[in-house]
């Protein structure tokens, strides 16, 4: 039993020790430059999936191994750990700096949830806009956390507005002799009809659900450790916590810059594909929006039936009264908006900012027509999306937000500085150094793969499966990459996946985008577990949700996520890419061997 307990005390240790050992074999043996290589990524993916070290520093692995093994110098492999995608993070992290501090975020969410109004279902809607929204600019996670203090105010104000008005009625009518026949007169009939709804069962629970919807619910939350007054005011909690955290997921599919999985494969498909010149802000926003939007949409039905019903009468219903739930839903949510005063200054110049740079990033290369890339054609390739994010991500240290005074011996209040909109510190609080590392990695391990011959044995390995339709391969590759997200970070998983699979595409003679598009996309399907990825874990945290409830609401997206990409990829992706013929820009595989 001592022997056990030391054993879970050092795991990590032993499991570190017994990787080197175990796998050991693998270049002694063989003693080749592919099995040294197959050694370190074996090394690098157990690590990444079990996190026995930090992923950022299991990333620095490939710096330390590949030299000793002759693989690449320690000059070459540290130049693959600051790319062309360094330079982007560094400009969005400056505009989403700047948005977090003077709350145009908060902003944009609450004036977008106020649009579309207070009912229910419209109104986790409205979250689940704002949201995805917001999460195209902002990392998913800083997202999530700005959201939900907003969300958890407006479901404590409708829970504490109907408890009020359910103990003024009682007292109105307490000292009556019948009680129910008193209630009946002391209600409105709009409030009377509303109660006979509550007690109706809801579609999409049990019976039991629906049964116990206006009796008080025995559960607690895990945190606070109250109880919730109805069964319904759970489901509610629960919904709103869930259309957080999967529409922050679902948002950052949409653009190059909305998650790290994006840039990741970005950088190492014009790393992999110089010539192709095919993936930029514009085409991949083209590409993964319709995606995001339909996603969106029965995501949102998908919650809402699961977890309050989905009554169409209620939710199209126009010009009636509202409930005592939707006032106090739209008195929170002004309230909240009214606390941020008019806008100011410093959130107009950041909002034009961030205008500017999405339209310059749109407008570099359309493809249909000359973006401004071509005033430069002396230099073709040369100005990248993230010429455009370091060009407006300077201006936020230019550009003055407030003067700084000082009081003199006199007594005047005088001026002797200019505060900008952000300063390097901030932007030091925001950056993610560790994604940073962990991406730099990444790149060394596929640079590292590339020089050693490894990617070669593995497309040539897995030529047999060219056999199979194409549609099945996607699938399987979805479904692979989906699986592995849900216990690896999303990072690690398309970093270790991207080396691998680029080969497949070549060895099976595939437009390479047939088979990355998808899995990429997939990378951010990490729906099931609280600790798939940051903003599972932040609503988690709220203790209204236990484990059950997130697999069962993740694995209905997981499946509606994954068929939406596989419709995008024989539908509307197929055209921009001309993704049934075989690119030149890709190299072949002849007899084996590649040229």
């Amino acid at each position: 039993m001592k022997l056990f307990s030391y054993i879970l005390v050092y795991r990590r240790f032993l499991l570190t020790f017994c990787t080197l050992l175990v796998l050991l074999p693998l270049p002694i043996i063989l003693h080749t430059k592919e099995a040294e290589c197959a050694y370190v990524l074996f090394i690098v993916a157990t690590f990444w999936i079990t996190e026995t070290l930090p992923l950022s520093v299991t990333a620095l692995l490939p710096a330390l191994m590949f030299p000793l093994f002759g693989i690449m110098s320690s000059k070459a492999v540290a130049s693959s750990y600051f790319k062309d995608f360094h330079l982007l993070l560094i400009g969005v992290i400056c505009l989403a700096t700047s948005i977090e501090k003077w709350n145009l975020h908060k902003r944009i969410a609450l004036r977008m949830v106020m649009m579309v109004g207070v009912n229910p279902a419209w109104l986790t809607l409205g979250f689940m806009s704002s949201t995805a929204f917001l999460s195209m600019w902002l990392s998913n996670t800083s997202t999530t956390a700005m959201v939900m203090p907003i969300v958890e105010a407006v479901a404590q104000q409708i829970i504490s507005a109907e408890a009020e008005v359910e103990a003024t009625q009682m007292t109105n009518c307490s000292g009556s002799t019948n009680l129910g026949l008193e209630m009946d007169e002391c209600v409105s009939e709009h409030e009377t009809n509303e109660k006979k709804e509550k007690a109706k069962p809801v579609t999409g629970h049990s019976n039991d659900a629906g049964k116990t919807s206006s009796k008080l619910e025995s559960g607690k939350n895990a945190v606070t450790g109250t109880k919730y007054r109805t069964k319904k005011d759970h489901m509610m909690c629960k919904l709103m916590c869930l259309c957080i955290t999967y529409s922050s997921t679902i948002g950052g599919l949409t653009t190059l810059t909305g998650t790290s999985t994006n840039l990741i494969f970005a950088e190492h498909f014009n790393m992999r594909y110089p010539e192709c010149r095919c993936i930029n802000f514009g085409s991949w926003f083209l590409l993964s929006f319709p995606a995001a939007i339909i996603i969106l949409l029965l995501s949102w039905v998908w919650l809402q039936w699961l977890f309050l019903g989905f009554n169409f009468k209620e939710m199209l219903k126009c010009g009636k009264t509202k409930t005592v739930r939707e006032k106090a839903c739209a008195e929170v949510i002004k309230q909240e908006y009214k606390k941020l005063g008019p806008i100011r200054y410093q959130e107009i110049v950041t909002l034009i900012l961030f205008v500017v740079m999405a339209l310059l990033w749109f407008s570099r290369d359309p493809g249909f027509v000359s973006g401004w890339s071509a005033l430069f054609s002396e230099y073709p390739g040369f100005a990248t999306d993230s010429t455009v994010a370091l060009l407006v991500g300077l201006l936020f240290f230019l550009i003055p937000a407030k003067k700084l005074t000082k009081t003199t011996p006199t007594g005047e209040i005088v001026a002797f500085d200019y505060s900008p909109l952000i300063t390097w510190k901030e932007f030091q609080s925001f950056m993610p150094w560790d994604i940073a590392v962990l991406v730099g990695g990444g790149f060394a391990l596929a640079d590292g793969c590339e020089k050693s011959g490894l990617s070669e044995w593995i497309g040539n390995k897995l030529s047999p499966l060219g056999s199979l339709p194409v549609w099945l391969i996607i699938l399987i590759s979805s479904l692979l990459v989906t699986s592995l997200t849900e216990v690896a970070s999303n990072p690690a998983t398309i970093t270790l996946l991207l080396p691998i699979l680029s080969p497949l595409a070549e060895a099976i003679h595939v437009n390479p985008l047939y088979i990355l598009i998808p899995s990429t996309l997939c990378t951010s399907f990490a729906f099931l577990l609280p600790v798939a990825n940051p903003p599972n874990a932040i609503v988690f945290s709220y203790g209204h949700l236990n484990v059950m409830d997130m697999v069962k609401a993740g694995l209905g997206i997981n499946i509606v996520g994954v068929a939406v990409v596989m419709l995008g990829m024989f539908t509307w992706i197929v055209p921009m890419f001309d993704l049934h013929t075989y690119p030149s820009w890709a190299p072949t595989v002849n007899n084996g061997t590649m040229p």
